[in-house]
């Protein structure tokens, strides 16, 4: 019988948790293993700037290369030199009606009239020859349609080029289409140039950030092996590690753009003299916010997927004894 004034022992009770303290619990838990990794870091900041720093040389040569072909592909996008097709004519009495005809077509831009005498004025004024065009008994220069196609694509043009060798009074047709392919085909080797090194690098990130948190691990075998035999949960045990990718692959994000925007100052300058001897205005463009986030995203994400993968891997070894 229980003593007068002591309450009965009543055992071992459990207790069952809303889920607004449990979401509440899981919130707190993860503010303070985000906070506490970065203070890890910080401590150790020089191991932690080595790491960072490989992750950040890798992100930064895709996003450099992909610079470099965006912005050719935005010069041969506005560049008002080209293409153009030249349609000669044999009779220039028919020229201005072949003209105003072909204004008319969808996949023209403009059509310059270009007559024999301002052929040969311009050619004079060009090569230096007045006189000896002057002796000539008669004019060696055809009529000549300058057409700016709507599409620079080669194969629209190559049919545009077709197309015009058939109107009527047309003698021949010529273009410059050859540099066209040849740049197209250079820019898509640059395209699938990026693509290929953004695959590879973005495996070595994860190769990197894994090899950093299997370290981490191996120096943390103990502690796990405690908070698994007071019974932490694989979830609570590997969330620690996760945030530590994260904050790698931030760190190489914000060192890669680091990097791209100083290669971009560092470039620019001859570029824009290159183009002002071309009476052009480019200037290099970066990777704007769209891109800066699209690269702080991208590391944070290869940061937290390879720390995932070597956390899956070797977390399962450890068991407490």
């Amino acid at each position: 019988m229980a003593e007068s004034g002591r309450p009965a022992a009543t055992g071992a009770q459990s207790f069952s948790l809303d889920v607004r303290t449990r979401l509440r619990s899981w919130m707190r838990h993860h503010r303070n293993t985000a906070s506490g990794t970065v203070n890890e870091l910080v401590g150790s900041w020089i191991t932690t700037l080595m790491t960072s720093l490989v992750i950040g040389i890798a992100l930064a040569l895709p996003g450099i290369l992909f610079l470099i072909v965006s912005n050719l592909m935005a010069v041969s996008a506005d560049w008002q030199g080209g293409p153009r097709l030249s349609v000669y004519f044999d009779q220039p009495s028919e020229m201005n009606a072949r003209a105003a005809e072909l204004r008319q077509w969808p996949e023209i831009i403009s059509v310059e009239v270009i007559t024999p005498n301002q052929a040969i004025d311009e050619f004079q004024q060009i090569s230096g020859f007045g006189d000896v065009l002057n002796s000539l008994d008669r004019n060696p220069l055809p009529g000549v349609l300058v057409v700016a196609p709507g599409s620079g694509e080669p194969a629209q043009i190559r049919l545009l080029s077709e197309r015009l060798a058939e109107v009527e009074g047309v003698t021949s047709v010529s273009s410059d289409i050859a540099w066209i392919e040849r740049l197209y085909a250079m820019l898509t080797i640059g395209e699938r140039l990026v693509m290929a090194m953004s695959l590879v690098l973005a495996l070595g990130v994860c190769l990197i950030v894994g090899n950093t948190i299997r370290l981490a691990i191996e120096s943390r075998r103990a502690e796990i092996e405690v908070v698994k035999l007071v019974g932490g949960t694989d979830a609570f045990v590997r969330r620690p590690f996760l945030y530590l990718g994260l904050w790698f692959g931030l760190g190489g994000g914000i060192l890669a753009w680091l990097l791209i925007e100083f290669s971009l100052i560092f470039i620019s300058g001859p570029v824009a003299q290159l183009a002002s001897s071309y009476n052009s205005d480019f200037v290099m463009t970066g990777l704007g916010f769209s891109g800066s986030m699209l690269l702080l995203l991208g590391g944070m994400l290869l940061g937290v997927v390879g720390s995932g993968l070597a956390v899956s891997r070797h977390l399962g070894e450890i068991e407490p004894q």
